[in-house]
């Protein structure tokens, strides 16, 4: 979606009599203008070059160093000069006219140091040892989208984020390196934890976010166990300041998008004509005859255009489809001559959207606080019928130091979406309308009402309404205990309610014959009503110890326990016969159908639960930042399991070497400050089950649905349980990743190249072949493996003019392949699913010779192939037609067995 985008806004605490004072004082500087000059060096002596110097409260009045660190500016009396440099600390500094300014700037501590947020806990970036991405909120904040999902496509080498359609409602896939499993009972995505909490990428305020982390191989994610063998998102979000001021934001935007990838529908008379060339291409006679036409082409050229007409110049009406015998139209594919472009019909051009965000925060030392409100209004693209989003966003965050010890914080947030489209709109329609949709097909009849099958127009506008009303709220509360210094603990409780109502109805629908009188196209109506809620609880406790040795030795270890809790309800109710079509509602319907017969009403529900626990250890040590080790066990256990199987322990190693810091780099630091290579291996676990109590025996019962009847009524059943697996137990994934980082010219240029293997293992494949004489589905086993390598390129520039502007780029591009190491449900090496020793998405098809410009040409080919021809893939071979290659030298064109040591003239 391209994007028109106006924005506004405001922050508070900037009095307008401020402003004008500046402007006031400003214009008095031209008039006592006095040169200052000065050296801009480094901490080792070195001449900065390329510094800004500006005037601090004259940000337009500035110069940059020379060659020589040296530079001359004319500025005020008594003004201060603001002297900054990438890499390094920003320094204020008074300009007095006549005495020279000399310099030294210090490195950025802050930019070398930065901290980047890790599983339970933060870490120095460069003494970061996994591999993990980081976005920041700058980032995020300019781009034009509605949810944070969107907002990271492209950022992350190696994150991939895929829209499957432009529905409001669809939720992108998002995936962390490549094919993660093709094992039943999971989804393969990354855990995506806000504020440590599991959360939702698509319902979080995008402008509440303060940065985001990746966690991509194992040896970063493994901390967190079982819910992240497929690496994890981390969002932190905005926080109050310490400062003691209440800042006020406002801001909003206004956007018009357009579909990008529209499809441009042929007018009548070409698409006609092309229809006639099809069918006499293949022999036969032509669709379109000419009377037809000849009626098409009048119809087309005749203007203006009103529902099921064309006038044309002397005032005669012409209708886009006749009237039969029997006071109906006439089917429009037989005698339809309209001219309808069916995308422009169905879908807008433009739809417009708004959004509006508020926050407040402040705080001081004791006491911080931020809350933020979002409301999203975006529209939708159908024409026929209403379709719209609309989001609120409410968060609330409070953080009090009440101790010395003993800090509390809590946080609450609330996001509730309402989603409504037409009932009958489906995925299919944008590609159903390539196939159905034909230009003569009238949209209206000449009576100005909605033409009938197969045009979805009436059941799109008429057809009934759903509805989908999702409520998110979540709070955390959480301790931070420090009884001695160094020594943290934290004490977490996190609890997550998630409700959905979903309302859709089906209205009775009428057509009109030539009268203009109604008559019932569709006798069905009914509503249907359904409701999900889940409650998921969560608790951490962990407590971690750092301490630094002879000033050379940092090390840093941490403990904990995690558990968590989901608990799932839904039911669901849909009755028939509604009584007023402008209150669908089950409480307003007869139980009827169209012709009065009573409909049991249809009703459906479950409840679910899966727990799991576990045990988490990490050790961190660095010498002098220079050699880094970190290690992590985790052992985890789930509900999902039997006895036995339930609990398994997973360990992960990471190492690097920050190079730039040692003594011999020193001479060349200036150039590259940052050069850290490192390697990782860990491994995962994975509870892939196909549903909640996939090893236990379970009979599904029925509600009076028995063949036969036990006093005038049917019997409830029930069905005998299938067998399960006893052996049924975790996937393991085991990740291997070699990494290197860099800073280049004051880290102005950063960049990361990353490769990996990650090893699937026991994944939940199909169930063995066995002899239909079992009598029963035979259960599924752990029985298959992958592996995924591939690598991944990021490259940053970042710098700011000589006039105060920053500007940066960012570049990355990455690749995978994943190979299928075993898999034992394919004994024949069927190239329809899954080979042992291939790759996934491998594409098997046809070499081609090219198009055959002539009869005789095809002729020839294909006498060529003596023992079949191309008869395998079609008939009647004409010109026009594609020559396929004879790979197998079998005289024939086919597939063979399908199978890997006959695939017959296919390829890869």
């Amino acid at each position: 979606m391209m994007a028109l985008l106006l924005c506004t806004g405001f922050i508070a605490m900037h009095p307008l009599a401020m402003s004008a004072k500046e402007e006031v004082s400003s214009l008095n500087v031209v008039q006592q203008q006095k040169n200052v000059s000065g050296v801009i060096k480094d901490s080792t002596g070195e001449p900065v070059i390329g510094a800004n110097v500006r005037e601090k409260d004259n940000p337009t009045n500035g110069t940059i160093t020379d060659l020589d660190g040296k530079f001359n500016l004319n500025v005020t009396n008594a003004t201060k000069l603001e002297i900054s440099f990438i890499g390094y600390k920003t320094v204020i500094v008074d300009a007095i006219p006549g005495k020279p300014v000399n310099v030294t700037l210090e490195d950025d501590s802050e930019m070398l140091d930065e901290v980047v947020v890790v599983g339970f806990g933060t870490q120095k970036k460069v003494n970061l040892t996994g591999s993990v991405g980081v976005v920041t909120a700058d980032e995020l904040k300019e781009r034009p989208v509605t949810n944070a999902t969107q907002a990271l496509q492209g950022v992350v080498p190696g994150l991939q984020i895929t829209q499957t359609n432009g529905s409001l409602e669809d939720t992108p896939s998002i995936n962390v390196r490549g094919t993660t499993t093709i094992g039943q009972g999971t989804s393969g995505s990354p855990l995506v934890l806000i504020d440590g909490m599991e959360g939702d990428l698509n319902t979080i305020n995008p402008q509440d976010i303060a940065n985001i982390s990746v966690l991509k191989d194992a040896a970063a994610s493994s901390i967190y166990g079982s819910r992240a063998p497929f690496g994890v998102i981390l969002i932190t979000t905005k926080s109050g300041s310490k400062e003691g001021k209440t800042s006020i934001n406002y801001n909003n935007s206004f956007r018009w998008g357009t579909p990008i990838n529209m499809n441009h529908m042929m007018n009548s008379v070409d698409f006609a004509s092309w229809m006639n060339d099809t069918f006499a291409n293949l022999g036969s006679a032509v669709f379109f005859d000419a009377n037809r036409m000849e009626q098409i082409v009048a119809y087309h050229n005749a203007t203006p255009y009103k529902p099921g007409q064309r006038i044309t110049s002397d005032g005669t009406i012409m209708s886009g489809i006749s009237a039969g015998d029997n006071g109906y139209w006439l089917d429009g594919y037989g005698y339809g001559i309209d001219d309808v472009d069916w995308y422009s019909e169905i879908y807008k051009k433009w739809t417009f959207s708004q959004e509006h965000n508020f926050s407040v925060s402040g705080g001081t030392n004791k006491l911080n606080y931020y809350a933020s409100f979002n409301y999203l209004d975006q529209g939708g693209f159908m024409k026929l019928g209403e379709e719209g989003l609309k989001r609120y966003n409410g968060t609330a965050k409070i953080s009090s130091q009440i101790t010395d010890w003993l800090k509390f914080n809590y946080t609450m947030r609330f996001t509730r979406q309402d989603y409504k489209r037409p009932a009958t709109l489906t995925s299919s329609l944008y590609s159903d309308m390539a196939r159905q949709g034909w230009p003569v097909l009238p949209l209206y009849d000449p009576n100005g009402y909605y033409y009938d099958a197969p045009s979805p127009a009436l059941g799109l506008a008429e057809g009934g309404v759903d509805k989908t009303q999702t409520d998110n709220t979540y709070h955390q509360i959480g301790l931070t205990i420090e009884p001695i210094k160094n020594w943290i603990t934290h004490i977490d409780f996190n609890y997550h309610i998630q409700s959905a109502n979903r309302h859709w109805d089906s209205q009775m629908r009428y057509n009109h014959d030539v009268n203009g009188n109604p008559y019932v196209y569709s006798n069905s109506s009914n509503v249907h009503e359904d409701y999900y809620k889940e409650n998921y609880y969560n608790f951490n406790a962990y407590t971690e110890y750092t301490h630094t040795f002879n000033e050379v030795h940092n090390l840093h270890v941490m403990g904990g326990f995690q558990a968590e809790n989901l608990k799932q309800t839904q039911f669901g109710l849909q009755r028939n016969g509604i009584m007023f079509p402008g209150k669908p509602e089950v409480d307003l319907t007869t139980g009827l159908d169209y012709y009065g017969n009573e409909v049991t009403p249809s009703t459906n529900g479950s409840r679910n639960e899966w727990s799991t626990a576990g045990f988490f250890a990490r050790v961190n040590y660095d010498y002098q930042g220079k050699y880094l080790i970190e290690g992590n066990l985790r052992a985890d256990g789930t509900s999902r399991f039997r006895k036995g199987n339930q609990w398994k322990a997973f360990p992960s190693v990471s190492v690097g070497w920050n190079i730039a810091r040692e003594n011999f780099f020193e001479p060349i630091n200036d150039v590259i400050g940052t050069l850290k290579l490192r390697a990782s291996y860990g491994s995962l676990g994975n509870q892939n089950t196909t549903n909640w109590y996939q090893t236990y025996q379970t009979m599904s019962v029925g509600s009076s649905d028995g063949s036969w009847l036990m006093n005038g009524k049917k019997p409830n059943t029930a069905t005998a349980p299938g067998l399960v697996s006893t052996t049924l137990t975790w996937e393991t994934i085991e990740s291997y990743n070699v990494g290197l980082d860099w800073g280049l010219f004051n880290n102005r240029l950063t960049g990361s190249f990353d490769y990996y293997i990650r090893n699937t293992k026991d994944m939940v494949g199909n169930a063995p072949e066995l002899p239909a004489i079992l009598g029963t589905a035979v259960p599924v086993t752990n029985n298959t493996d992958l592996r995924t390598s591939g690598w991944e390129l990021s490259i940053g520039w970042n710098d700011r003019l000589d006039n105060g502007l920053n500007y940066s780029a960012k570049f990355n591009i990455s690749d995978a392949r994943t190979k299928i190491t075993r898999y034992p449900n394919n004994p024949t090496n069927a190239i329809s699913t899954y080979i042992e020793g291939r790759y996934i998405n491998e594409i098997w098809g046809y070499e081609t010779v090219g198009l055959a410009k002539t009869d005789a040409e095809m002729q020839a080919h294909l006498a060529t192939l003596p023992n079949g021809g191309q008869d395998a893939l079609g008939s009647d071979w004409r010109a026009g037609d594609i020559m396929y290659a004879d790979l197998n030298g079998d005289g024939k064109i086919s597939g063979g067995a399908g199978t890997l040591n006959d695939t017959g003239d296919m390829k890869v």
